[in-house]
């Protein structure tokens, strides 16, 4: 009588599961170049190296002018001012707008020296030329409304800015992030590797799809090898077939030990259940380890999990090769151990196993997320106004709170010049012409970008930082918005986020949790070697230095105006006073790395920074003072994982300040 393999203590789904989580299907991470990133996984995160846009730029098409000159225009009494030129999109400027002059610019054009704000034309008049000649060409022009610094301009970085985390590990490369890294300048990236997935299919009864069939033997096509394989693709892995395999012990024997010699894991298909010519369990019992046979499943009973152990397959021919069906050049042979499933043989039975327990386990390998629906029912995450008659396709991105409720939609636009509003949101909420309003908790349906895009697990908002580069990507799918400290608190006020991130003093009171954060050195950025010898605040006051600033919702701000307050005190004068004889004072720029590259293209003498970035980028540094950087939770948030993940990670190994000069750690402030 054979010895016949019979099922007994029949595993249950979840001991199946984890047996085959603790396989290692991970294969190494590669790099390739940008036109065959579509659809990987990153596997490093990617900052900008530049800025996006790269020069100030007009927003629309009108007139560059010095925003002063308009002070006081209105439709009744207009500024005129002398034109001196045009600028061109793509065209370096050739003119220079001086007190009571402007210039014509078209849209993305290079703001010329001297001018800071646009003014659109449908607001301006053509004034002058000669009568006698027809009218000739206008040498002056009617302003018919008055502008600030920065109207109708992107400055440089407004997009991204140098030195801001861009992309995150584990983000999946879509049309739109591979537009981001193209804005860059990015041609090749680190993307995590595809595991390779060598699929072996058993039975003397299976004929490959195009050769004949004799029906009268009981044949049958192989169905299963390309149906797993279109599954293997689909899930982010390679599949490799491999010659069909009889049930013939040592020919069997001989295909698996090659598979798993040149995959990451091998798939069989067949001569898994208990009849006695199934000798399949036999060969990973004699050359591996046979961790699971039989799982209380319906369909598919007859599963095998198990380890092949690799190396010392000798017996390989040369019409054996691999990848037929997938496989992408030659394997490279490998060591240790490869992985094993065997799927039954029955189609339906194998494609249900293979998608309910092989799949997931071959898509965390390649980094994907689980697939996701192609539209997706939320509410509103704040009221949003909107009223000009036409039907918007509104980006939005989601927050899943895993509460029971319908997740979090909140709008995401930054202009449509922006190619980053792309990146933070999940997909489009169309509004009808008609409607003039979405109320906070309404519920909208949103149109996905993509079936695959998931909700982040995690919403940050707040200043910008390098230490919190490195704490984003500790955690699993997190959203960051560097929208500043002060707009991080009213966002967080208005209960969208989980988190803000805040630096420096604050003049906003808001309900939540500190769940801890550093300290980080700060001052003036001075080229390499102080040529200026500045020491402080005072020289920016008293000498001829060009400054560059941050915005006002910056951290960093807060603390150089506060620096300024104590200054002005000691003189007996006020802020304004100072500022005034800071050339340069109001103008900003968007990230933490910003004004150092300011200052390395000799745009400017000082800029307001950090120690850090100073030092990496090979800067000096005048030490103004330490400035405390908290991560604060909403308190209803508190309890969700993501948030706990957080916390965790900020309490957790000190390497995520190591070699950022100028920065100490905080204990985390339970509430």
């Amino acid at each position: 009588m054979s010895d016949r393999k019979e099922f007994r203590d029949l595993a249950t789904p979840e001991a199946a599961r984890e047996a085959i989580d603790g396989l290692d299907l991970s294969p190494e991470p590669e790099t390739v170049s940008l036109e065959d990133a579509r659809d990987r996984i990153l596997a490093e995160r990617v900052d900008a190296a530049i800025d996006v846009p790269g020069f100030d730029r007009a927003s629309m098409d009108g007139y560059a002018v010095r925003a002063r000159d308009t002070f006081g225009a209105d439709e009744v009494d207009p500024a005129e001012l002398d034109l001196v030129g045009a600028v061109h999109a793509g065209a370096a400027p050739d003119v220079t707008v001086e007190p009571g002059t402007c210039a014509e610019i078209s849209t993305g054009a290079v703001m010329p020296d001297g001018a800071d704000a646009v003014v659109m034309v449908e607001r301006t008049d053509e004034v002058g030329g000669d009568p006698d000649a027809g009218g000739g060409e206008p040498d002056r022009i009617a302003v018919r409304t008055a502008v600030a610094p920065g109207d109708h301009v992107m400055s440089a970085g407004a997009d991204i800015a140098a030195g801001a985390r861009a992309l995150g590990p584990g983000t999946r490369l879509t049309p739109r992030e591979i537009g981001l890294l193209s804005a860059l300048g990015v041609d090749e990236v680190p993307v995590a590797g595809k595991p390779r997935v060598g699929i072996v299919s058993t039975g003397d009864e299976l004929v490959r799809p195009g050769e004949d069939l004799d029906p009268s033997r009981g044949e049958i096509y192989d169905v299963n090898s390309t149906t797993i394989a279109a599954g293997v693709e689909e899930a982010g892995g390679e599949p490799v077939l491999y010659p069909h395999a009889g049930d013939d012990y040592d020919e069997m024997e001989r295909l698996l030990r090659r598979a798993a010699d040149e995959c990451d894991l091998v798939l069989s298909s067949g001569s898994t259940s208990a009849s006695a010519v199934d000798v399949i369990y036999r060969v990973i019992e004699e050359r591996g380890e046979l961790l699971l046979h039989g799982v209380a499943v319906k369909p598919g009973k007859p599963m095998l999990i198990g380890r092949l152990d690799r190396g010392g397959n000798e017996a390989t021919n040369e019409s054996d090769s691999a990848g037929a069906a997938g496989g992408s050049g030659a394997a490279i042979p490998r060591t240790g151990e490869s992985a094993y499933v065997g799927l039954p043989g029955y189609p339906v039975s194998a494609l249900t196993i293979f998608r309910t327990f092989v799949a997931p386990a071959i898509r965390e390998a390649a980094g994907r997320s689980e697939p996701a629906t192609a539209t997706v029912e939320g509410r509103m995450a704040v009221g949003e106004r909107y009223g000009e008659g036409r039907m918007r396709l509104m980006p939005v991105g989601l927050l899943d709170l895993n509460d029971g409720g319908l997740p979090l939609v909140y709008p995401v636009d930054k202009g449509s010049g922006a190619t980053t509003s792309l990146v933070e949101a999940d997909g489009v909420v169309a509004v009808d012409p008609d409607t003039e309003y979405l109320d906070r908790d309404e519920r909208v349906t949103v149109r996905l970008f993509s079936p695959d895009v998931r909700p982040p697990t995690l919403l940050g908002v707040g200043e910008d930082d390098p230490a919190l580069n490195r704490l984003l990507d500790r955690l699993e799918r997190p959203r960051y918005l560097p929208v500043g400290s002060r707009e991080g608190l009213r966002r967080l006020r208005d209960g969208v986020p989980d988190v803000a991130v805040v630096a420096g003093p604050t003049d906003r009171e808001v309900d939540a949790v500190d769940l801890g954060g550093w300290t980080r050195e700060w001052g003036l950025v001075v080229p390499d070697g102080n040529p200026d010898d500045v020491t402080g605040l005072a020289d920016l006051v008293d000498g001829d230095l060009r400054f560059v600033n941050r915005p006002t919702d910056s951290g960093l701000r807060r603390s150089l105006d506060g620096a300024l307050d104590d200054l002005a005190v000691d003189r007996g004068a006020s802020r304004g006073d100072l500022t005034d004889r800071i050339d340069g004072y109001e103008l900003a720029v968007r990230a933490f790395e910003s004004p150092v590259r300011k200052v390395i293209a000799g745009d400017a003498d000082a800029g307001l920074g950090l120690r850090e970035t100073a030092e990496r980028l090979g800067c000096g540094f005048v030490p103004l003072g330490e400035q405390a950087v908290a991560v604060r939770a909403a308190p209803d948030r508190v309890e969700r994982d993501a948030v706990a993940e957080l916390a965790d990670a900020l309490d957790g190994p000190s390497d995520l300040l190591a070699d950022l000069a100028g920065y100490s750690r905080n204990s985390r402030n339970d509430p």
